[in-house]
């Protein structure tokens, strides 16, 4: 990273820079910045699932800000890409257990460079007036654009999906995912920026105004819960929703290859709950959510398989929603599908995943990435679905995002729309073992609750299967790598969040802004790199 002597002047130097009487030299500054920038992306990591430590959002951003305020275009991109690297590589660590160290590396290096963009348009809007605010909603659009590029983006990782247990998540019923993220991220900088100020002993009257502004960022979660959806007036409906966790032979890539054991699990498991029912043990529920990945073999092509799905529904006499992999008439692409699955009848409905994971379900570039991994021919050939995101079953219209799709807020809202009244998320985590990730997904389906105000289910293969409340309460979880059920009594919400009506209005208005206020940057450098050429010129 160049040091800050060997750049143009853009504005006067900052405090510590070298060239300001009784400053430190310039490469201790650096290393300071640099030490602050890597504590800065850990401490956000340690702020996500399985943790709680919520509030660790603070310091990070706090730090960051610090970091970032009046650098140059060069050192802010480098100082946001190590956080970036300190943020990312732990959060994505999972991804090596798929494909081993090297691909987990190139992600999230890859990744980390939408953060150094990201931290170079923080720097820009770093002196404007309530700078803190400015770099947020640059924050916001940074996460905005790694979200979606390339080939789909990769919304993991997003500050919000870090909060379920902080006092902002009601926030996401007001603006979703983005206005969450925007206030813990303006929290931390105001807070930053509190303490640069009065560590440099600003008068009380200059402390002000970061004080306020990280008190209210703070408060607005608190204030954000008494705003209460519409609509919803006809009578409360219930329905009685079975989760099914039917466990893997083991953990690890080479599940699939048993993938008849894994739909035997699931069957078993279904048979005992219906056993359970005939003795009164558990209440009978209304329809059953089997996980993604819980019939490998293609059901509508293989008799054996679609004998042992009816054998689960006649058992326990309910419609099942058993993910499944379908092969495609081209006879080389496959599907991701939800089928709802009645005993007598078969599959009465269908919903195709409708995004596929790139470099896991589908190899985009394929010949080209072969050149640097022997992964590459591990990855599926799926192909995206069409259709609303939501199936009838039994009477209950079940929106159903298929594992991570949930990241993805305009799948879950497609679903809402349609006239999803409880959300499942069916997920396959067994491919990851006994790392984080089933947690930070698990997290990501609190946030969804909020956001639309409805209930949620999440069946896994492995687990952490859950049944999460419109407020983002986990109301029962089971353990991994154990077969188990989960039963709610779950309470149907057709009622209409701020966010669910909005959609991505707010995030496009934070993006606006700060874009806006990155131009407002750099014509303020512009004015100040001329005035000082005038001062030199007189």
């Amino acid at each position: 990273m160049a040091a800050p002597t060997t750049e143009p002047t853009a504005s006067p130097p900052a405090p510590g820079a070298s060239g300001s009487r009784g400053a430190v030299p310039w490469w201790v500054a650096v290393l300071a910045r640099c030490a602050g920038a890597v504590a800065g992306g850990a401490l956000l990591y340690l702020s996500f699932p399985p943790r709680t430590l919520w509030w660790l959002v603070l310091p990070a951003f706090a730090l960051l800000g610090i970091v970032l305020r009046g650098r140059r275009v060069r050192a802010a991109f480098g100082y946001g890409f190590l956080f970036g690297l300190a943020f990312l590589l732990p959060l994505l660590s999972w991804v090596s257990s798929l494909v081993q160290a090297v691909p987990w590396i190139a992600l999230s290096v890859f990744e980390a460079l939408f953060l150094g963009l990201a931290a170079v348009g923080m720097a820009l809007v770093s002196r404007l007036p309530g700078a803190p605010v400015w770099a947020a909603a640059v924050w916001i659009a940074g996460e905005a654009l790694r979200g979606r590029v390339p080939f789909g983006g990769l919304p993991w990782g997003r500050v919000g999906f870090g909060q379920p247990d902080g006092p902002l998540l009601p926030l996401a019923a007001i603006g979703g995912e983005p206005l969450l993220s925007f206030a813990a991220v303006l929290a931390g900088l105001a807070l930053g920026e509190l303490v640069r100020r009065a560590l440099r002993r600003r008068s009380p009257r200059r402390l002000l105004t970061p004080a306020v502004i990280a008190v209210l960022a703070m408060v607005s979660g608190p204030l954000a819960a008494l705003v209460p959806p519409s609509g919803g007036g006809g009578p409360e409906r219930t329905a009685t929703i079975a989760a099914v966790q039917g466990n893997v032979p083991r953990s690890g890539l080479d599940f699939n290859a048993q993938r008849r054991a894994v739909l035997d699990n699931h069957v078993r498991v279904t048979e005992q709950l219906a056993a359970d029912v005939a003795a009164g043990r558990r209440p009978a529920p209304d329809l059953v959510l089997w996980p993604e990945n819980s019939s490998d073999i293609d059901p509508l092509r293989n008799p054996d398989a679609a004998a042992q799905i009816e054998r689960a529904a006649r058992a326990v006499g309910v419609p099942i929603l058993v993910g499944s992999v379908l092969r495609n008439p081209d006879g080389l692409t496959t599907s991701n599908s939800a089928l709802v699955w009645e005993a007598g009848k078969g599959v009465v409905e269908r919903n195709d995943k409708r995004r596929v994971q790139p470099f896991g379900e589908y190899m985009p570039w394929r010949d080209f990435f072969a050149h640097f991994s022997p992964y590459v021919e591990r990855a599926g050939y799926f192909v995206p679905g069409d259709g609303v995101g939501a199936v009838d079953m039994n009477g209950v219209r079940v929106g159903v995002t298929i594992c991570w799709e949930v990241a993805f807020d305009d799948l879950v809202a497609e679903s809402v729309a349609a006239g999803a009244t409880v959300l499942a998320v069916p997920s396959n985590n067994a491919t990851f073992g006994w790392t984080e990730m089933t947690y930070q997904q698990l997290a990501m389906s609190r946030i969804r609750a909020v956001e639309h105000d409805r209930p949620v289910i999440v069946p896994t293969t492995s687990g952490v299967s859950a049944t999460i409340a419109p407020d983002g309460t986990v109301t029962a979880s089971t353990a991994q790598f154990t077969p188990d059920v989960l039963v709610d009594r779950t309470v149907l919400r057709d009622t209409t969040t701020l966010a669910t009506r909005w959609r991505s209005g707010p995030e496009w208005v934070l993006v606006a802004l700060g874009v806006l206020a990155i131009g407002a940057g750099i014509l303020t450098r512009r004015r100040a790199v001329s005035r000082a050429g005038e001062d030199e010129d007189g």
